[in-house]
Order: C-alpha cells, then structure tokens, then sequence
C-alpha cells in the first residue's frame, strides 16, 4: 500500500470585526451561507457534525471557545479514498480594529493543499471580509430574543 502523504497550510487574515462576529459568521448556518452564497448545516455545538458549499464540505466540530478557537474535522467530496479528514484549526485575536484570523489546516492530501490554499482565500477569507464589511456599514443588528424551549 503506498504511503499517504500530507500537507499543511497556513494562513493569516485580518477583519475589520470583532472576534465573535467572525465565529458566528463561520458558524451560524444562516451566517455561513449569506457569506458564502451557498447552503451550510454548520453549528456551534461541540461534537456536532456539519456541512457546507451544499455538501462539498463536511466534518465534525471538535474544540469551540466563542470568540476565539474552532477546531474541527474537516474534508470535501473530493478527498482522495483511504484519506483520513483533515484538522482545521481557527485561532481569533483582538487585533487594532479588528480580528486576525490564524488558520491551520493539517493533514491536507499533498496534491490538494495548491487548491485549498487559493480556496481558502476565494472562497471564505475574501467573501467573508466583504460580507463583515457590509454588516458594519448597516450598524448594529438588533437579535430577536430567544424563548426558551
């Protein structure tokens, strides 16, 4: 059998956001899909199973602090067979103005890490930056009161 081989990728992106607007904008399903134009079955529940991109990602949370770490299992329908899913680590920092994001995706197939590291960028980091964006320059959202169940 041969030997899979695996990849790292990095990133740092800087939001004009708040640490928690940031996680909730990854997190909530209604959030994630206004950001990404595509329908999301995320969620802010440890342990949690999601999807994203319609299916095209999925995964399992593994470790959330709100408002500064998502960890989770992460792959796409595209994932190589025999290839365990990956770690997606999101680190988030108050920041002058705003909030870096530092991501670590590890255990990427080797011969994908080129695509997902130009994914990451075109289709989370850019369309989420844009979307934060648009929510500053509406004001504050005033939430709807939850009952309680």
């Amino acid at each position: 059998m041969p030997s899979l081989k695996f990849g790292i990728i990095e990133q740092k992106v800087f939001f004009k956001a708040s640490p928690d607007d940031v996680y909730d904008a990854l997190l909530d399903p209604k959030e994630h899909a206004e950001f990404t134009g595509s329908p999301a079955t995320t969620s802010a529940k440890k342990g949690a199973k999601f999807t994203a991109w319609d299916g095209y990602v999925s995964g399992k949370n593994l470790e959330l602090v709100k408002g500064r770490k998502i960890i989770q299992e992460w792959k796409t329908t595209e994932w190589p067979a025999g290839y365990p899913a990956s770690r997606l680590e999101l680190t988030l920092t108050t920041k002058r103005g705003g909030t870096e994001l530092e991501m670590m995706h590890s255990n990427v197939p080797a011969e994908q890490v080129a695509d997902y590291a130009s994914g990451w960028k075109s289709s989370y980091w850019a369309p989420l930056k844009e979307y934060l964006a648009k929510r500053e320059a509406a004001g504050p959202v005033k939430k709807k009161p939850t009952k309680n169940r």
